[in-house]
């Protein structure tokens, strides 16, 4: 596979590359540019962080777990691309120095390369943007200090220029990923579903927020590798009257702005799913057709009654999202079939989606919760409440349901309810939670989902007397 980018405003060809080796390593073993960090090697610390830009913007990503074939057409940043070609600083790695933003240093160019990539976008939202960035010296408080002081600066036009760079510059005909055998880079579904079923064993990548811990933690060989970063036409969100689906290479940033006025629960839930950075890169398709028992997506997405769009060459198919999961790593999907999107009816917002975890930001659930419960004239007319972390698989409360729907919407029916969740849910005991701990909150969240429909809205975040 050739392939090519911009490297810190430079042009970068390769040829014959590894499709599984990491930007990282080539960053750090080929290029001699270590400013880039190895910490977890897992997108969980963020000294890793790089700035890649595209169509789409500047965005922070983990290079340890993202593949050098996914670069292709983009443009990078690393920490030593951060200043200009003469030596300038940029106005945030002048601050760091300004305000004390750096003690040991470690973590300190993927604290930048993240304050690059929000100053680069005008995001102020500073501890979201940093919560995938640790710091065990300085403390945040002086690292926020920082990004708020380089806001008043303009971005630096050695910056704005790869933002305004055009990819067909640097694209060498399309050519990457064309031979005869995989790895490839297909350019549309229509191109993925044609190399899928020729290459029904090969391993999909789309974010690799997964798929690259098998190759960093794991050590496995993934050939053959099919790459869906080109496919431009899974990456669109479509919102009518009726309905509203997300293609299945839509990230999770992107799903979350989305859903912000329509189901703003669900879109707080997102923006508790891991960090900025892995949310560029993670997708709605991959969290689904991962298949996690833990992941966040589907829970939701199944109280919504989400409807799972499959294809496999030119057949599609289509089933509730809750059929999907079979059993604990097993789904209905055939080898050479794919995620092609997701879509659930518009409606109403009575979504409620609650994430428990030892850790606020960039943490796995012990539980997670949603519950969307339509109320008319007092009575419960519909229910769909679905958890993560509970069973082998994403799973609907169905005997919760059956108690609820009918009866008046009160506290007496609530408390009626509770004990319906043993006949629903058989949770084990793990590092993460007990299982009598996960059923007790489990029933909290619907206590709480009642209070907070009544008006008592809870926050979490907040201790009060």
């Amino acid at each position: 596979m050739d392939i090519t980018f911009l490297l810190n405003g430079e042009t970068v060809e390769l040829s014959d590359v590894d499709p599984t080796a990491t930007l990282l390593d080539w960053l750090r073993d080929d290029r001699s540019l270590t400013g880039t960090k190895e910490g977890c090697n897992e997108g969980d610390c963020g000294a890793c962080t790089v700035m890649v830009t595209d169509e789409d913007g500047a965005k922070a990503l983990n290079s340890c777990i993202l593949f050098l074939p996914q670069l292709h057409g983009k443009a990078v940043r690393t920490v030593e691309g951060a200043s200009s070609p003469n030596g300038d600083a940029h106005p945030v790695q002048q601050a760091m120095v300004d305000l004390h933003g750096s003690q040991c240093g470690f973590c300190t160019p993927g604290f930048v390369m993240s304050m690059v990539a929000s100053h680069a976008n005008g995001t102020t939202d500073h501890d979201t943007q940093l919560a995938g960035n640790l710091c065990r010296c300085t403390g945040y408080a002086p690292i926020i200090r920082a990004a708020e002081a380089a806001e008043q600066h303009p971005v630096p036009e050695w910056i704005t220029g790869d933002q305004t760079f055009s990819c067909s510059k640097i694209l060498r005909g399309e050519a990457a990923g064309r031979g005869a055998e995989p790895p490839y880079l297909p350019n549309s579904a229509d191109e993925l579903a044609e190399l899928y079923a020729q290459y029904p064993d090969a391993t999909l990548v789309a974010g690799a927020t997964d798929v690259g811990l098998w190759v960093t933690k794991q050590l496995r060989n993934l050939d053959p590798v099919i790459f869906l970063s080109r496919c431009e036409d899974l990456k669109q969100i479509t919102i009518t009257d009726e309905e509203i689906r997300f293609g299945a290479m839509v990230d999770m940033n992107r799903m979350g702005a989305a859903l912000s006025d329509l189901h703003p629960s669900y879109a707080e839930m997102i923006r508790r799913y891991a960090s900025v950075q892995v949310r560029h890169a993670a997708t709605v398709g991959g969290n689904i057709a991962n298949g996690s028992p833990i992941g966040d997506n589907p829970p939701a997405l199944i109280a919504l009654g989400a409807t799972l769009h499959l294809r496999k060459g030119d057949e599609r198919r289509s089933m509730p999202l809750e059929d999907f999961f079979i059993d604990y790593g097993k789904q209905d999907r055939a080898p050479g079939e794919f995620v092609e999107s997701v879509s659930f009816p518009r409606q109403a917002d009575r979504l409620k989606a609650y994430k428990l975890s030892k850790r606020f930001d960039q943490d796995i659930s012990a539980v997670c919760g949603c519950f969307n419960i339509t109320v008319s004239e007092g009575t419960v007319t519909q229910a769909r409440i679905a958890f993560g972390g509970m069973a082998g698989t994403p799973k609907r409360a169905t005997h919760v349901e059956a108690a609820l729907i009918g009866k008046q919407w009160t506290a007496a029916t609530i408390q009626a309810a509770l004990p319906a969740f043993a006949d629903d849910y058989q949770p084990l005991t793990d590092m993460r939670a007990s299982a009598t701990y996960r059923l007790e909150t489990a029933k909290a969240m619907l206590e709480r989902y009642f209070l907070e429909d009544q008006g008592e809205v809870t926050n979490v975040l907040e201790v009060s007397a």
